[in-house]
């Protein structure tokens, strides 16, 4: 007797969608998850307590507790270490789980039902058809009805044009690109960002509306944080920013076949050997992550949706059988960082405005994209994250001792430190700055394997290989050059190039690839009735594009897939 029809492992933005997909095909699915639960009536106080261990109602879902913990503190919010938003227990008075990294970076995961989503930047492109359509195991064409499934079901809209999108196309124009009109995008240009963001409130800009009582209707305010949590909405389904943790998971407890259980780390598939299908995965051994218990759940099939790094970890601590390629081909949209400084004379000649307001509107809601290159796209955050990123954070060292070579289009590059750091501190308003995204090289000694030695208290520690080649980093270079123009175009007056570190990791992907280790349908190849549903299935970076909503789609046809093959 089975304890369910399926286990999923991890709850962010492939593993949500697996267990709403999955219980609206009628089977009985149990969601365990590593991090804590925000917004729920059996967590009250989900960062110093307990609480309850499973919850399987929508009636459970609890905006005031969502709203309590969601909050506008960049440090309370963000910090890697001690924030609510961090890959560690729920209980923020131990310390994270520990990841190895040979070079110098930054892993930026959360554990947490709705996973990594709960801070991403909500942009959802398609991949770039270049990047699949010869070279996946499946066409472009196979992925389009799951991509409109998804976009449709966050939804996913065009994002609106704040002060910072209207002067990103006017430089973007200027420079030569012309507007995209279409989802799937095969030539250079700029278009709106689609973003997992409720439209604007109608009310918006109506004063007889106060802006608390925006924020508990049904739209975005505009009012920015997006990476620190939105806030905006009357439940938790109708949150403005679209996370799985208010979209996909509501979904899955409204169907009545789903169980969630956070503060539960898997730490080994279980499997068995069958005279019909050889090895099959046949249910997970998890830990409580605050008593420390040992429990074990079995199921007709597993979902592992741990993410790129977590779920190599857990196939070679489950003892799984040897597959050369787990945990290789890491990618990772090698990215980079550029922000213009401009006046205020040309901003109102230009916008009629004195400042970019990059704390206004969405996060980012506008982009170039060049396939076979990548993409650049307006970001603008809020001070502390935005002065981390912009001047805090290089490979190159320090500025002034290691100013632009001849010819540049940047003023600066590294680190800013002193009265210089001073003075663009105080022009943060005017300040407007992009995120580069590269398309990464799949490299063979790109990788997450397992410490020989060390071990936390789930098991041997990941340790986190990426160096970029040179392709990718002549790629990102062009990327740079190209975004400064685009800025320079815009009348930008000074131009900082953070050159970010090489390893400062968002878009992991690609280390559990089809065709490698998972077949079309994102079932191992060497366990029957084990399937992945993150982004480490996808064969490559996409072309550079932000990779949720691929993971989103390829879960809905991963989890159709099960349906059909184990169920029917």
């Amino acid at each position: 007797m089975y304890d369910a029809d399926v286990i999923v492992i991890g709850s962010g933005g492939g593993g949500a969608v697996a267990a709403k997909e999955l219980g609206e095909a009628g089977l009985k699915v149990l969601v365990l998850e590593a991090g804590p639960w925000y917004g729920n009536k059996k967590w009250q106080n989900p960062n110093s307590e307990r609480g309850g261990e499973w919850s399987s109602s929508y009636d459970d879902l609890d905006v005031g507790i969502y709203k309590r913990i969601y909050n506008s503190y960049e440090n309370n919010m963000n910090d890697g270490v001690s924030g609510a938003f961090r890959f560690g227990p729920s209980d923020r008075r131990r310390t994270p789980w520990h990841r190895v990294m040979k070079q110098k970076g930054d892993i930026w995961q959360l554990s947490g039902v709705g996973g990594t989503t709960q801070h991403y930047w909500t942009q959802s492109p398609r991949a770039f058809p270049s990047a699949v359509d010869g070279i996946w195991p499946i066409s472009y064409q196979e992925l389009i009805p799951y991509y409109e499934k998804a976009e449709a079901t966050l939804p996913v809209q065009f994002s609106p044009t704040t002060p910072k999108e209207e002067l990103f196309y006017y430089g973007a124009k200027k420079a030569g690109y012309q507007l995209i009109p279409t989802l799937n995008v095969t030539t250079p240009g700029y278009r709106p960002n689609p973003n997992a963001i409720l439209r604007a409130n109608e009310h918006l800009m109506d004063p007889n509306y106060s802006m608390e009582q925006l924020s508990n209707m049904v739209g975005c305010t505009l009012r920015g944080h997006c990476v620190n949590g939105c806030t905006t909405g009357p439940t938790v389904d109708t949150i403005a920013k679209r996370s799985t943790l208010v979209s996909y998971i509501p979904l899955a407890l409204k169907t009545g076949n789903v169980a969630i259980r956070p503060n539960s780390f898997a730490i080994k598939i279980l499997t068995a050997q069958d005279s019909k299908d050889g090895l099959s995965a046949t249910g997970v051994q998890f830990r409580d992550t605050w008593t420390g218990e040992i429990g074990e759940l079995t199921a007709k099939s597993v979902v592992m949706a741990a993410g790129c790094i977590e779920s190599p970890r857990l196939w070679l601590n489950s003892g799984l059988p040897h597959n050369a390629w787990v945990g290789r081909g890491l990618t990772n949209h090698c990215f980079d960082w550029v922000a213009g400084v401009y006046d205020e004379k040309d901003l109102m000649s230009i916008m009629g405005m004195p400042s970019v307001y990059p704390y206004m509107g969405h996060t980012s809601g506008a982009r170039v994209d060049i396939p076979g290159t990548g993409i650049f796209q307006v970001s603008c955050l809020s001070p502390g994250l935005m002065s981390y990123l912009t001047y805090g954070f290089s490979e190159a060292g320090y500025d002034a001792l290691n100013p632009p070579e001849p010819g540049a289009p940047w003023d600066i590059r590294g680190r800013v430190v002193g009265p210089a750091l001073q003075e663009l501190m105080l022009n943060y308003t005017r300040t407007m700055s992009y995120l580069l995204l590269t398309d990464d090289e799949t490299l063979y000694h790109n990788r997450v394997e397992v410490d020989p030695l060390l071990k936390d208290e789930n098991g041997p520690i990941p340790v986190v290989h990426y160096t970029p080649s040179k392709k990718t980093l002549q790629r990102r270079d062009q990327l740079a050059r190209l975004a400064c123009e685009t800025m320079q175009k815009s009348g930008a007056k000074k131009i900082i190039r953070s050159d970010t570190p090489f390893s400062f990791m968002l878009h992991l992907e690609s280390t559990m690839r089809m065709g490698f280790v998972v077949d079309t349908n994102c079932e191992a190849y060497q366990v029957k009735r084990l399937f992945i549903a993150d982004n480490s299935v996808h064969f490559n970076g996409i072309g550079g594009p932000n990779p949720t909503l691929t993971t989103q789609a390829l879960a809905t046809r991963t989890s159709e897939k099960i349906a059909e093959k184990y169920f029917c």
